[in-house]
């Protein structure tokens, strides 16, 4: 087992998966203990990895290879570095918090289990597949179980939603076929061997690494989402159940800025140079536009949602400064954004469960009759304006530190995000926690036991990396620097 613990933690959930199909369909406790224990071994080997990880390598470390289908040169590759290691670690977190928030789902509770578990096997394998037909693969396994998570047990609009999310990440996955196809073909001899394909790719012309740039680019870009392709993310969100909404922020949407920093930088250097100023330009607009936009939402979800389109953007500014701490601050914002979005949607799951509604102006004075939800509510809204002493804020500073130095214009519109965060995060608060309570829920419960066992794991992170973030730079710190270095040549 010692030499194989990527393949453990990837395929056991999926084991879950096969053993939770197998319990009797009347057997509904023993499905979810089942689903449960499925994904807790996985979450102890990326704890395990994590403790084990040589934090000043930048080399791809666990490494395992066999060939897979030998007629082609496809490889069963995989390996972790300073990039994939964190979200790794976040996948297994929220998947197990997920199972444990979906405690109370009901119907069709043995597919519902199963999906989440094969999820959890495809995530997982986008973050340590070093083969890129095995990557593919992995990519396409974690499409099909949301859609249904989405499109059986979401809100009212739910089919309409999923064939939405289904379609724009299907049409991006094209793209990056095409590319896929094309490199493997001017390859010699044929390979999808990432490793080697970072060496030859990066000696196309200019002209052809900016059309695998740009189909690269389409590809994750809708995963991220950036503008204008972000339109499938509000409507998937608002319709997903609560835990599916968690992975959706928590994890998918870091697939498309990972597949960014995978491919696009690591394989196409010269074009990544050529384009940083427009993925600065993108970055802009999501912050700002994604931060308007939330500030007109009454529905507590939606809210949640385009602010997610909002933070996400602080990744596009700092990974394309092109600078150490930018590119530094950039992808923690992916981890720590992770994180406290994952609280946010279940912050929001808690207050559905009670009231079955969203409607943010229906809300008012809930601090008085909820004061626990309160208070693991203001971590979370902190967290994400940006608070000292939280993890957002050294994220969004050091992305900040690194962008001025390269897109002064740029960094100072973006700061405005700042600000209007702190708007909207500032009156959500108001119109759902202060002033009188609501005689209509003058005997509303507090949060649970079980919904403090999913949110006090995630706000002890929150406050621990705002206090102490040295950890999670020194993990990601040597890989991003040579990426970094093998974008601009040195």
């Amino acid at each position: 087992m010692g030499s194989h613990l990527l393949s453990w933690m990837t395929f056991l959930p999926l084991a879950g998966a096969v053993l939770v199909l197998l319990v009797p369909r009347s057997r509904k406790e023993l499905m979810k203990w089942v689903a449960l224990i499925s994904t807790l071994p996985s979450l102890g080997i990326s704890v395990y990895l994590l403790t084990q990880f040589n934090f000043s390598s930048s080399s791809f470390q666990f490494v395992e290879k066999g060939l897979w289908i030998p007629a082609f040169n496809i490889h069963y590759y995989m390996g972790v570095d300073g990039l994939s290691m964190p979200m790794v670690f976040l996948t297994t977190l929220l998947v197990t918090i997920c199972i444990i928030a979906s405690w109370r789902i009901d119907t069709g509770l043995k597919g519902y289990l199963a999906l989440f578990l094969m999820l959890e096997t495809g995530m997982l394998g986008v973050f340590e597949a070093l083969d890129f037909f095995l990557f593919y693969v992995f990519w396409e396994v974690g499409l099909f179980p949301m859609y249904f998570i989405i499109g059986i047990w979401g809100g009212p609009r739910k089919e309409y939603a999923a064939i939405k999310f289904f379609l724009y990440t299907l049409f991006g996955s094209v793209f990056m076929l095409l590319s896929m196809l094309y490199m493997y073909f001017t390859t010699n001899p044929h390979t999808f061997d990432l490793t080697v394909l970072m060496q030859s790719a990066a000696g196309y012309p200019l002209r052809i690494q900016m059309i695998l740039f740009a189909a690269f680019y389409i590809a994750f870009s809708i995963k991220v989402p950036v503008f204008p392709f972000h339109t499938w993310l509000p409507d998937a969100h608002v319709e997903a159940p609560t835990a599916g909404s968690v992975i959706l922020a928590g994890i998918l949407l870091k697939m498309g800025t990972y597949g960014l920093l995978r491919f696009n930088y690591q394989l196409l250097p010269d074009a990544t140079r050529a384009a940083a100023y427009f993925l600065a330009v993108m970055g802009t607009i999501n912050i700002v536009y994604g931060a308007l936009v939330a500030m007109a939402q009454t529905d507590f979800k939606k809210l949640v949602a385009y602010s997610s389109i909002s933070h996400m953007g602080y990744v596009l500014l700092g990974i394309a400064s092109l600078t150490d701490q930018g590119i530094i601050g950039g992808t923690m914002q992916m981890f720590n954004h992770g994180v406290i979005t994952a609280m946010l949607f279940l912050i929001v799951g808690v207050i559905y469960d009670r009231v079955h509604h969203r409607d943010l102006n229906r809300f008012g004075g809930l601090a008085s009759a909820m004061p626990l939800y309160a208070g693991i509510t203001s971590i979370a809204f902190f967290a994400g304006m940006g608070l000292p002493g939280l993890n957002g804020f050294i994220s969004e500073a050091l992305t900040f530190l690194g962008a001025f130095k390269i897109y002064k214009i740029l960094t100072i519109i973006s700061a405005t995000g700042v600000v209007l965060t702190a708007g909207y995060m500032l009156w959500t608060m108001e119109r759902v926690f202060l002033g009188p309570l609501n005689e209509a829920y003058k005997g509303i419960k507090e949060i649970s036991a079980r919904e403090m066992l999913c949110l006090v794991p995630l706000a002890v992170i929150v406050v621990f990396l705002g206090i102490y973030p040295t950890p999670l730079i020194d993990l990601m710190k040597a890989t991003l620097i040579a990426i970094k270095g093998g974008v601009l040549g040195f």
